[in-house]
């Protein structure tokens, strides 16, 4: 049986725990160390460290601190581990906590962190789901029963100093372009609320004030939230460490392509079951600077969809020019509105996309000035029929249940 190294206590604050970061910087202690072909379980906050509650009221999504995320249960040190290697890791498990089997997704408020329809969803908002072995659902969004495809959102390796130094550059420079704005453009280092596991002092200040935040995913790998990255899958990440560092958290029970709400997929505190192995001077050897992987084998059996299209022009008509982020914009959008025609509100619809098993493709990047994506719904996840019909639309979804929501202060 595979050892746990890393244990949580849900009941402890993240901050009271050494094995635990929430900041990207290469002097970051290992929090353990093992040998190549090791297997070995880590367990895991949510995201948040416990912020989130199991309640009915948003306030707690409005009011949560985004820069004390994300708390990453890690570095793992693999001995021999040099820069140029990679390391590859077997996800050969993933599952929630038997004390937590439940999750949450949110849209943050615009105020503090927004989402990807921020416009259209400006105020903080909130799901419960339960998790029922392999399936879950959700008390505040009826109608719909899925299998999660359990995954790591954010899983990587540390930095070396002058990678770390790179990322803080290029990104405090796009903050300059336009300081102002709300939500910003990057997260810039923030000491104050920084945990650098086991450092302690001068050397943990220091380390505070430069490391990075673990919000965007980057050429380590990082928080890219790729669905697919499932049990069963297998990663290849670049090395720039000696040990290289490995890092997870983050836990996502089930997720839409491009966990449009942010406030993310379904999230969770959980454990991951691993394996790590070298490729000695692998980074060279297959010309790679960013993690690939090998999809998990298995996938929930859905096979039906609807799939919604978007193109450039912007909900007001604008047209962009091969602008792909539009494009997927109004895929999502024209999905919420014909969710909306069962009953579903609008934020309920927006949940859904960010939570259930939803493919989001890029489907044309030449047609100028025109991109088009696609969000692919699978209508199995409904207990009764989405699909367009002579008669029209059944409003089935009735009642008054809808996400809590928190108004701004």
């Amino acid at each position: 049986m595979a050892e746990t190294l890393i244990k949580v206590d849900l009941n402890q604050s993240p901050y009271d725990n050494p094995q635990v970061h929430n900041r990207w910087h290469p002097d970051i202690p290992m929090a353990v160390w093992v040998e190549p072909g090791a297997e070995f379980k880590l367990e895991t906050y949510d995201w948040t460290g416990g912020a989130i509650k199991n309640d009915d009221s948003a306030e707690d999504v409005r009011d949560v601190d985004l820069s004390t995320v994300h708390f990453l249960s890690g570095p793992v040190g693999v001995k021999g581990a040099q820069p140029g290697d990679l390391l590859v890791v077997d996800l050969l498990d993933i599952g929630a906590r038997d004390d937590s089997l439940w999750g949450f997704n949110g849209f943050f408020s615009r105020q503090n962190g927004g989402g990807f329809l921020d416009e259209h969803f400006p105020l903080a908002q909130k799901s419960i789901w339960d998790f029922h072995g392999m399936f879950t659902k959700s008390r505040h969004i009826p109608g719909v029963n899925f299998a999660g495809l359990i995954h790591p959102g954010l899983i990587g390796c540390l930095p070396d100093p002058k990678m770390l130094a790179s990322w803080n550059e290029r990104e405090t420079g796009l903050i300059a372009t336009d300081p102002d704005r709300i939500p910003g453009l990057a997260n810039p280092p923030n000491a104050t609320t920084a945990h650098m596991g086991q450092m302690q002092g001068e050397a943990r200040d220091k380390a505070a004030a430069e490391g990075a935040r673990t919000v965007p995913p980057r050429e380590h790998g990082g928080n890219c939230d790729i669905k697919d990255l499932s049990r069963g899958s297998r990663v290849f990440f670049p090395v720039y460490v000696d040990g290289a560092g490995l890092s997870v958290g983050d836990l996502h029970f089930s997720q839409g392509d491009g966990e449009i709400t942010f406030c993310g997929a379904i999230e969770m505190a959980g454990w991951v079951h691993m394996k790590v192995s070298l490729i000695k001077g692998g980074m060279a050897k297959y010309g790679i600077k960013n993690p690939i992987f090998k999809p998990s084998p298995m996938t929930p059996n859905y096979k039906d969809y609807l799939i919604f299209e978007g193109i450039s022009v912007d909900e007001k008509g604008k047209q962009h020019y091969l602008d792909v982020t539009v494009a997927y914009r109004q895929a999502c959008l024209n999905a919420i509105e014909y969710l909306k025609k069962f009953g579903y509100s609008g934020a309920q619809a927006y949940s859904l996309l960010g939570t259930a098993p939803v493919q989001g493709h890029i489907s044309g990047v030449v047609d100028v000035p025109n991109a088009c994506a696609t969000l692919w719904l699978p209508t199995e996840i409904f207990d009764f029929d989405i699909n367009p019909t002579a008669e029209g639309p059944q409003k089935i979804i009735t009642g008054g249940v809808d996400l809590p929501i928190a108004q701004d202060k």
